[in-house]
């Protein structure tokens, strides 16, 4: 039995996208199932590493922590620890990682990654200091432009994210985002990566589920 047009349509727009990427220096990966994106990130991260994370519905979802801890890599785990001091402590941590696994809240057609971030952990990580950084991310994170992707890392991740983590902000009772001023918002740093410098830091693997907000 052929693949379904869904399918095909995923796997024809993440080569597209992946050679975007390539051509902006990013490590570029497509996988059609999430199983074969968690093999593929195993592969990329060499024995002994260190191995860190930041907030990730799609990294969870994977199960890739799962397996990492399974395979003995010494971890960074926020999630561990007692006190909101040592969470902290873990977060500076992690950005001298070797290898840092983190999601995407939006990749633009033309291979270019946006992620909005609270403490910033996720996305000062992202710009430097872990040797590595892998992205895992669900097809439905592409979106057209850069502009679509900040809208849709503001109005679409915003807001599900309030929903999960509950901060005192407007959207948590609208769903709307209204680029609140509130201490407790969300959405405090944007960073769009155009680049990856040095080439190949960042490795981006685009997988072809809807996964993650």
């Amino acid at each position: 039995m052929g693949k379904s047009p869904v399918t095909v349509r995923n796997e024809k727009l993440a080569n597209t996208v992946v050679a975007a990427l390539k051509k902006r220096f990013f490590g570029a990966h497509y996988c059609e199932t999430k199983e074969e994106a968690v093999e593929l990130a195993l592969s990329l991260i060499p024995e002994g590493s260190v191995v860190g994370w930041g907030g990730s519905v799609t990294v969870e979802q994977t199960g890739l922590k799962d397996r990492i801890i399974e395979k003995g890599f010494k971890v960074i785990d926020r999630d561990r620890a007692k006190s909101p001091e040592e969470r902290m402590e873990m977060q500076r941590q992690v950005l001298l990682a070797d290898t840092f696994l983190m999601g995407a809240n939006a990749i633009s057609e033309d291979g270019q990654l946006f992620n909005i971030d609270s403490t910033g952990n996720r996305v000062a990580a992202l710009a430097f200091g872990p040797k590595q950084v892998i992205v895992m991310a669900g097809i439905n994170k592409i979106v057209r432009s850069v502009k679509e992707a900040e809208l849709r890392a503001q109005t679409i991740a915003g807001p599900i994210n309030a929903s999960r983590l509950e901060p005192k902000t407007p959207c948590l009772i609208t769903g709307v985002c209204s680029e609140c001023q509130a201490q407790s918002t969300l959405c405090v740093q944007f960073l769009r990566t155009r680049i990856c410098k040095p080439e190949g830091r960042i490795q981006v693997i685009l997988i072809g589920e809807e996964l993650g907000f």
